[in-house]
């Protein structure tokens, strides 16, 4: 597959208003075919170029470099609008906006003119973070070798590429020299010595073309080169804006799965003899469930939010305690959208009965998509962290994960 999906037209910049009413379109546009595009294991081609053209990839850019600069609590709302569509379509594009922000936080003012100018053209930034073959989180083997001067030679295999097989260009995550800093390697993706892998074969998220990367000897010029490292030396909403964002992703998943769980029980489900109406639907029970269900979804909508705004407030008044809040509150929103995604995505079932199980509908994509987002970062440690702050007035610790 071609990474370039040439745009025939001029992308628009969006303010906060019309990002989202373009999100909302976009996704509308999205859930067409969502569920065949899952069953089949089409890959969204077609949906990524839209987005690309759609003007939402530059939303963060800053405004001295032309961009709207939107905040966190828009750029969620963003993510979950799409997710609600497809959430397959939605993931791909994650990385784009965390790498966006690393460039914000390290990037040369010549690094952030270049990559800000293409983000606002619509080209896409994918990632190659997690390595293969190791066996801790952090252990990185993919090496930038000093050639000359200015020049570098990348090589390392990096899995889980979520978007890789889309991007115009594909930041990854390398030692500088043997056993040094982390830096961040802006790789063209069409360079010599890539390999872009279509091997993802995860039971959910299916078409996210989350695959290998790997590099032989790939040419990087100094100014391709950003610091890492630093993000983490003081404090830094990085973190939180990431999770947040997959908190996003999983409450879209969480408010698509109940939609369609009513549109079933409203339209195709059979009522239970004992329950004596007529309609599944009015069946108290089942009017019960979807009550506790819309409250789950409702609580997980409302902790995004919050965390929206928290890293937003972290972002005007930085401090290890604004920061640190920014995370917690993160936190809540992700452990949040973890227990509805994964429970409303199950629970569908129970409402909507027998004939909701049949494969053709492909409902339980709901449930493969929640469970398999949601391994990101285990929820269990955001309440740790929770926990620990609630008795102890801890903040939780300073990465990339918080």
């Amino acid at each position: 597959m071609s990474a370039a999906l040439e745009l025939d037209h001029a992308v628009p910049v969006l303010d906060a208003v019309t990002a989202v009413s373009t999100a909302a379109s976009v996704a509308a546009e999205l859930a067409v075919g969502a569920a065949e595009r899952d069953a089949q294991r089409i890959l969204p081609s077609e949906q990524i170029a839209a987005l690309s053209a759609s003007g939402l990839l530059g939303i963060t850019v800053p405004r001295e470099y032309g961009g709207a600069d939107l905040g966190a609590g828009a750029v969620a709302e963003v993510f979950r609008l799409l997710a609600i569509g497809d959430p397959n379509v939605a993931q791909i594009p994650h990385s784009h906006f965390v790498y966006v922000n690393a460039l914000r936080h390290r990037g040369s003012r010549a690094q952030q003119s270049f990559f800000f100018g293409e983000a606002l053209e619509g080209k896409r930034f994918g990632n190659a973070q997690s390595e293969v073959g190791t066996k801790h989180v952090r252990d990185y083997r993919t090496t930038l070798r000093e050639q000359s001067e200015d020049q570098w030679v990348l090589d390392g295999e990096k899995g889980y590429s979520t978007g890789a097989l889309f991007a115009d260009w594909i930041p990854v995550l390398a030692h500088l020299g043997e056993g040094g800093p982390m830096h961040v390697a802006w790789v063209d993706r069409r360079a010599d010595g890539v390999s872009v892998i279509d091997d993802w074969d995860g039971m959910g998220q299916r078409t996210t073309a989350s695959g290998t990367v790997r590099l032989r000897n790939v040419s990087i010029h100094a100014s391709r080169i950003t610091p890492y490292h630093l993000t983490f030396e003081g404090p830094q909403t990085y973190g939180a804006f990431a999770q947040l964002l997959h908190a996003a992703i999983d409450v879209g998943i969480a408010r698509a799965a109940l939609d369609d769980a009513a549109a079933f029980v409203t339209t195709s489900s059979r009522p239970y003899p004992d329950a004596g109406v007529e309609r599944a639907a009015d069946d108290p029970l089942v009017v019960h469930a979807f009550g506790q269900m819309e409250l789950e979804v409702r609580a997980a909508e409302a902790l995004l939010a919050e965390g929206g705004l928290a890293v937003e407030q972290a972002d005007r008044d930085l401090s290890a305690q604004t920061a640190g809040e920014a995370s917690l509150a993160v936190a809540a929103a992700r452990a949040s959208s973890t227990r509805a995604a994964v429970e409303v995505g199950s629970r569908l079932f129970e409402v909507a009965g027998t004939r909701s199980a049949l494969a053709s509908l492909n409902l339980d994509r709901h449930w493969r998509n929640a469970r398999t987002h949601t391994l990101h970062d285990p929820a269990a440690w955001k309440v740790q962290h929770l926990g620990r702050y609630a008795v102890d007035g801890v903040l939780p610790p300073n990465h990339g994960q918080l």
